[in-house]
């Protein structure tokens, strides 16, 4: 959308929102299906629970986030909010940006011919090749049984949360599945059988609930809690620009 209209970023994300996350909602909803067939759940029954849950979430997400917007006051604005404060708006302002590198500049002032990050394209074709290459890999070597287990759009398309996810989360989620999905599935696979999936569905429950008790406990008394695990990529020049001659405060100039 960014070439066909370039200079235009409310086109482009009209055009996100109701091409590609229309597609993303509707994957998500055959996910769930597939997970009711596995458990053995009526479709008819399946259908209904997401049919009231989505209009129950889409309501209530909607008031929440108006109520957010009115009554956190600098809320999405990064400068403006105190250290570690929760109300950046990470995905809004992924959101943001791609609105306008694909849309206000567009991709072929940064991936085209009047770019700087042209040798990008080189990706597109790794990634027609990689399968390939596996599957030649698998073809000598057919007794190495690991090389199957190789899915490279799978590896590939795990990256596609970053961002605003950063390899602080990456690390996170490796060590975690790392733990449960190979060793516990390896020596206490019953368990595995058992509680594994619930222990997923903990997890996310858990990081929903300690937010909001967080916010209720600390976030209403404008305090923030300094420590370690809230130092991002312990690394003050992590946002930097990497681009020659731009200028940042506190940044070094290529």
């Amino acid at each position: 959308m960014g070439i066909i209209y370039p200079g235009r970023p409310i086109a482009n994300v009209c055009f996100k929102t109701y091409g590609y996350m229309s597609m993303a909602q509707a994957v998500s909803f055959l996910n769930d299906f597939k997970l009711g067939h596995y458990m053995k759940i009526p479709p008819r029954s399946m259908f209904l629970v997401q049919f009231i849950g989505t209009i129950l979430a889409g309501t209530i997400n909607l008031a929440v986030a108006w109520w957010l917007l009115n009554s956190i006051h600098n809320i999405c604005q990064d400068d403006l909010l105190p250290p570690n404060s929760p109300w950046t708006c990470p995905g809004d302002r992924v959101f943001f940006d791609a609105s306008v590198i694909w849309g206000l500049v567009g991709p072929k002032r940064i991936f085209g011919s009047l770019g700087n990050y042209q040798a990008m394209n080189w990706f597109f074709l790794g990634g027609a090749v990689g399968p390939f290459i596996v599957w030649v890999l698998h073809k000598s070597f057919p007794k190495q049984s690991w090389i199957p287990l190789i899915n490279l759009p799978v590896l590939l398309g795990s990256t596609g949360n970053m961002p605003p996810a950063t390899a602080v989360n990456y690390n996170s989620w490796i060590i975690v599945g790392t733990i449960f999905n190979f060793f516990v599935f390896r020596y206490r696979k019953h368990w595995w059988q058992r509680y594994n999936y619930i222990l997923s569905a903990a997890l996310d429950a858990g990081v929903a609930f300690m937010a909001v008790l967080l916010y209720f406990s600390v976030g209403m008394e404008n305090r923030s809690l300094n420590w370690w695990g809230t130092e991002g990529e312990h690394c003050d020049l992590a946002t930097c620009p990497t681009a020659k001659g731009i200028v940042v405060d506190g940044c070094p100039v290529n």
